[in-house]
């Protein structure tokens, strides 16, 4: 490794790129595990196969370059990063949903941290414990390409779908990955790494409860609404009627007046049963309307109007076709 490029020497590559191209030959990898190759552009200069990254990797992170010859062994480098010792600073602040009593099908958690994270260490360092402290066995979708927001700071976690939605074989093979009237642990080691390559500040661990599945349609219309009163910029409060997606519900709820959205800040409140709208500027006197997207979920993935699980013995006779809801309300003195 010099000056930021990888080179290959001592062996003699030929002018053009095999038509596999470079890369089937010659990968690098930043960080550890399974993780997909660096991004860049190759060249032969001076009889040397030189790899550029694309774009510069953290001095913090461990790199791992790997040659395939055409002919013969592969040929692995590691190097390690060069960074003082720094002391943990990073935890996991917050996993949603907040309440600690969770439908049999919940469909997902979502895992937030105080900094950025490193990638490929997910299905190592969560784990779920059932009552007696034994880990379940695969209950998440174990996907090789972790589902993190674009700062590395929140990751969506989900249960296998083979056991959630009824009549699959992986449901009827294995069984639900929780089951009714039972407790369970999710456990976050604290040797994962943040992106500096430094473990966190201690393990987190979030005690539930299961209850029934959850397996009807979101109806909007079951919503109380909570105007507040004009020229105030207090809250805007609509009470769901069971808890919903935390990521979705500040994205998939707007505010409008005669068509035109309004600005302010959105949040949840009461464990996600709540949706709360502060507007930039005052209120004023008359007709609101709150608009929801149709994709929103509940924590078992219902959507407006679909259940995200339907029987294959049942039929679904009502969905909603359009893109989205409106709900007025009307703010007054």
């Amino acid at each position: 490794m010099e000056g930021g490029s990888f080179i290959v020497e001592g062996w003699r590559p030929g002018p053009d790129a095999p038509a596999s191209g470079w890369q089937s030959i010659f990968s690098v990898y930043a960080g550890d595990n399974d993780v997909p190759p660096m991004l860049g552009t190759y060249t032969v200069e001076n009889s040397r196969l030189v790899f550029r990254p694309r774009f510069e990797p953290s001095p913090s992170i461990r790199l791992r370059a790997v040659f395939r010859p055409p002919s013969g062994s592969p040929v692995e480098a590691v190097f390690e990063p060069k960074h003082a010792k720094a002391a943990p600073s990073t935890r996991v602040e917050h996993v949603y949903p907040s309440t600690d009593l969770l439908p049999a099908n919940q469909l997902k958690f979502y895992i937030h941290f105080s900094a950025p994270m490193s990638r490929g260490e997910a299905w190592q360092r969560i784990k779920l414990l059932d009552g007696q402290g034994v880990p379940v066995e695969l209950p998440f979708l174990e996907i090789e390409q972790e589902l993190w927001d674009r700062d590395y700071r929140r990751l969506t976690v989900l249960f296998d779908p083979g056991r959630i939605k009824r009549g699959l074989y992986s449901l009827e093979e294995a069984g639900p990955a929780l089951e009714e009237n039972r407790r369970y642990t999710l456990v976050i080691d604290s040797g994962w790494r943040d992106a500096r390559g430094v473990p966190l500040t201690g393990e987190y661990r979030k005690a539930f409860s299961v209850g029934p599945a959850l397996r009807s349609a979101v109806e909007p219309a079951r919503w109380k609404i909570h105007a507040p009163p004009p020229e105030s910029t207090d809250a805007l409060r609509v009470q769901f009627d069971r808890p919903m997606d935390a990521a979705l519900s500040t994205r998939l709820l707007t505010v409008q007046r005669n068509g035109v959205p309004v600005l302010g800040t959105p949040s949840l409140a009461e464990m996600e049963t709540e949706w709360r709208f502060v507007p930039s500027q005052p209120w004023t006197e008359g007709e609101y309307t709150i608009v929801v997207d149709t994709f929103l979920e509940d924590l078992a993935g219902n959507r407006v109007g679909r259940p995200f699980d339907v029987d294959v013995f049942e039929q679904v006779t009502k969905r909603v076709e359009k893109s989205s809801v409106s709900l007025p309300f009307r703010i007054r003195r």
